[in-house]
């Protein structure tokens, strides 16, 4: 980002100051992030029902119509088929999901797979089939036929709660095989990050009608009270938590200047933030809770997201249109749909302000790094104009782009539009 942006001699100028209202990173939500915590839950809850039922069969077995009625051998040979079919069936489940990844990887960028592993339909597929395994093995062991002087028992709600777990899995399975065969359409993809990226974009962006209002913050050299760096985390930042860090500067009456924007890579002990004292800061500060609080509210992540991060979804149609067009796949149609999106979510952004970089109620308490409109602007277009130059469709798809952009911009948006118009434009042959 271009400090000139959003500051004014050593200063920042922001032209609104309420605290964004955009996804954050907390525990509960990076809880159920990776790809096993799902799966693992259903097959935690299938175990714990696979010993519980049993000790309840024999109290309530009475009171529900249609349970099992076999004996023993007829339960532990259900039971056993259930088991041995389900882990066939998933080690399947599997493979196709590997495949899918590696197709997605080779055909569009790496950088999606992880809206793929994100998807609750596979996870809950995995799940399900990998717990009707559990459950079965589990309940079985509940099964007795009588020998070894014990009595006989079946517990008979327990097997048919495997029959209802069976008739689950059949149904995710017939769910796994639509969504995979819908998610991999290169139509469905486009569709889906233009989708998501316009939503980010309308919640991070203000829009055209919000009224405007200056804050100012000008930092001293002697102002300083600390330097945050990032210490022992290495990766992108994925996510700010503006309210978090608001609430902390006005508890200790102080500024917290954000160093790096969403989406940046950080290595290990690189400044993160620095915190600045105020006319009403006092001597006795807890230096160690600001720091600890600084870096849990700048989550730092091994992969970028679009929790936050516009550029990102950007970045992956960029990446589409891209390998498109690489001479190994010289395939300009797809590279047009890309920027069809591109130019759905350019539209919304160059309709909108950019964020303001000084947020506070009454006086500055948070600076941060916003991404902006023109930045954006150049990583939706720089690049695709670049390697599009001998294509056909694509000079032609990106006039017919900044035509619309141009009657649509605010009046702030014309100027950057117009350079990069400029710059991206194929000379005449």
């Amino acid at each position: 980002m271009s400090p000139s942006d959003d500051t004014s001699g050593n200063g920042h100028r922001g032209l609104h100051h309420a605290v964004p209202d955009l996804p954050r990173s907390t525990f509960w939500t990076r809880l159920w992030e990776p790809f096993w915590t799902l799966p693992t839950a259903i097959i935690v809850a299938a175990f714990l029902a696979g010993l519980a039922l049993p000790e309840l069969d024999g109290v309530v077995a009475g009171w529900f119509p249609f349970v099992f009625e076999g004996g023993p051998g007829g339960a532990r040979s259900l039971l056993g088929t259930i088991a041995s079919a389900m882990i066939s069936v998933t080690g399947l489940v599997f493979s196709i999901t590997l495949v899918v990844l590696q197709l997605a990887s080779s055909q569009f960028t790496p950088r999606i797979l992880g809206g793929f592993l994100q998807s609750r339909t596979v996870q809950v597929t995995l799940g399900v089939f990998t717990a009707s395994f559990v459950y079965a093995l589990t309940v079985m062991r509940a099964v007795k036929d009588g020998s070894d002087n014990l009595d006989e028992f079946v517990p008979q709600i327990a097997v048919t709660v495997a029959f209802i777990l069976v008739a689950a899995a059949v149904a995710m399975f017939l769910a796994f095989i639509n969504h995979i065969t819908t998610t991999i359409q290169l139509t469905n993809v486009v569709a889906g990050l233009g989708n998501k990226t316009t939503d980010l974009a309308r919640r991070t962006f203000p829009d055209a009608d919000s009224e405007p209002s200056e804050l100012d913050w000008h930092p001293t050299a002697g102002d300083v009270l600390m330097h945050i760096d990032t210490g022992k985390q290495a990766g992108h930042v994925t996510t700010v938590d503006h309210r978090r860090l608001v609430s902390l500067a006005e508890k200790h009456d102080v500024v917290i200047n954000v160093l790096v924007a969403v989406g940046v890579f950080r290595t290990e002990g690189q400044p993160l933030a620095t915190v600045h004292r105020t006319t009403g800061t006092g001597e006795e500060v807890d230096e160690d809770a600001i720091r600890d609080t600084v870096r849990s509210a700048v989550w730092i992540g091994r992969a970028r997201t679009l929790q936050q991060d516009v550029a990102f979804g950007l970045r992956q149609l960029v990446d589409i249109a891209e390998r498109a067009l690489s001479p190994g796949v010289n395939d300009p149609t797809t590279a047009v749909q890309a920027l069809d999106q591109l130019h759905r979510i350019l539209r919304e952004l160059l309709s909108r302000r950019d964020p303001p970089s000084v947020i506070g109620e009454d006086r500055a308490r948070l600076v941060h790094q916003p991404q902006r409109v023109a930045e954006l602007l150049l990583l939706g277009v720089e690049e695709i104009a670049h390697y599009g130059t001998e294509s056909v469709q694509v000079p032609r798809r990106l006039e017919e782009m900044f035509d619309d952009l141009g009657e649509l911009a605010l009046p702030e948006h014309q100027v950057v539009l117009g350079r990069v118009r400029a710059l991206i434009t194929r000379p005449a042959s």
